[in-house]
């Protein structure tokens, strides 16, 4: 399964009114497993962007002048997420700028949900902690996702955090389990690949006091901010 993680900023808030998309992030997961593979451009909007949008994400003017079209990514964008899920919070902001800046290409372009299909990740967590804040600085917290890096706005950052939260939200990452690679090779149809019986024993290193008294104060910590507690605790 290839999932997308994407996010775009913008000279403003509404493509109708000419605004323009001037940075695209995309990182790239197959399996719920971080590949590595992403995509990040800055854009020429050949417009001036709004101070209110400034103040988000800090992208000038003169920092894009010399950074291609969109016309000119257009290309290698739509082949990037092609037959992939993407996940975005707040999807139709995002998408709502992507298929206006197709379709004034004039080049054939489809609609963004012909090339894919899209995941709101604030609807889910909407449905998931129903009158909360869920912008992504509030589920970071709730899921204690790092954003100490996130001062601005930015669209490889922000897709980068939203990947981490978007695993947490769902589950974690479940190819952690012992039997994933098994089924995995079930599911492949190839041979299933066991470990040596007369393989030497693997050391064991035991937790130090220290480290155990960091792990119960891990533990407690989640007990208080997890919306069902800790499972571990309950264990």
């Amino acid at each position: 399964m290839r999932q997308i993680v994407l996010d775009t900023e913008t000279t403003g808030l509404d493509p109708a009114q000419g605004h323009k998309v001037i940075e695209i992030g995309c990182v790239e997961m197959v399996n719920r497993r971080l590949t590595g593979n992403h995509l990040h451009v800055y854009i020429n909007p050949q417009r001036e962007v709004e101070a209110a949008a400034l103040e988000v994400h800090g992208i000038t003017n003169e920092f894009l002048a010399d950074k291609p079209l969109f016309r000119d990514i257009a290309d290698s964008f739509v082949e990037f997420v092609k037959d992939a899920e993407l996940i975005i919070h707040n999807a139709p902001f995002d998408i709502g700028f992507l298929d206006h800046e197709l379709a004034a290409l004039k080049r054939g372009y489809k609609p963004m949900h012909e090339y894919c299909t899209v995941l709101d990740s604030l609807v889910m967590a909407r449905k998931k902690h129903p009158g909360q804040k869920n912008n992504l600085d509030a589920l970071c917290k709730r899921y204690m996702v790092d954003n100490t890096q996130r001062e601005l706005h930015g669209a490889l950052l922000d897709a980068e955090i939203l990947a981490d939260v978007y695993l947490m939200m769902t589950g974690g990452q479940s190819s952690l389990s012992l039997g994933y690679e098994e089924n995995a090779s079930r599911e492949q149809g190839g041979e299933i690949r066991r470990l040596d019986t007369n393989r030497k024993a693997l050391r064991v290193i035991r937790a130090n006091e220290a480290e155990i008294s960091a792990h119960e104060a891990r533990l407690a910590e989640i007990d208080k901010t997890a919306e069902n507690g800790c499972l571990w605790l309950k264990a």
